[in-house]
């Protein structure tokens, strides 16, 4: 599949996979910035992008900066209508500030397509061995 992107910064680096078959595509920062601890900042990634009608771009953390750095994305799904500039919202839930370059990987991204589903109201769910167990119910 082929998306189209529109560079509305010089400083755009384009999206690229790291290695072949990855699933994200990585996302790099068009400026500088100092994170504080514990707040977040909006980044400018410098496009736009032209999905096709029924796909998504999910914005996700990048591992390294997520358990190294203690940096999350936050808001991170963009419909396949928009044609703005791309954004990504970034939080320090660290101690300790954390400087962004441009051109340093921030998150990645994933275009997947969408399932339009409807919801039907019942008054009972349907039983599993599972049942309503969660967070943690099979064990550590």
């Amino acid at each position: 599949m082929k998306i189209k992107i529109q560079r509305l910064s010089p400083e755009m680096k384009l999206p690229k996979y790291a290695r072949a078959d990855d699933a994200g595509l990585d996302l790099f920062s068009c400026e500088d910035y100092t994170i504080q601890p514990k707040t977040r900042h909006t980044f400018s990634l410098g496009f736009a992008l032209e999905l096709p009608r029924g796909y998504v771009s999910l914005i996700w953390d990048k591992s390294g900066l997520a358990s190294k750095q203690g940096l999350t994305t936050l808001g991170g799904v963009i419909e396949w209508s928009y044609r703005g500039e791309y954004k990504l919202i970034l939080h320090n839930t660290s101690d300790q500030p954390y400087d962004v370059k441009k051109g340093d990987k921030l998150a990645q991204m994933l275009i997947q397509p969408v399932e339009s589903v409807t919801i039907e109201e019942v008054d009972k769910l349907s039983d599993t061995e599972r049942g309503s167990g969660g967070f943690g119910s099979t064990g550590r």
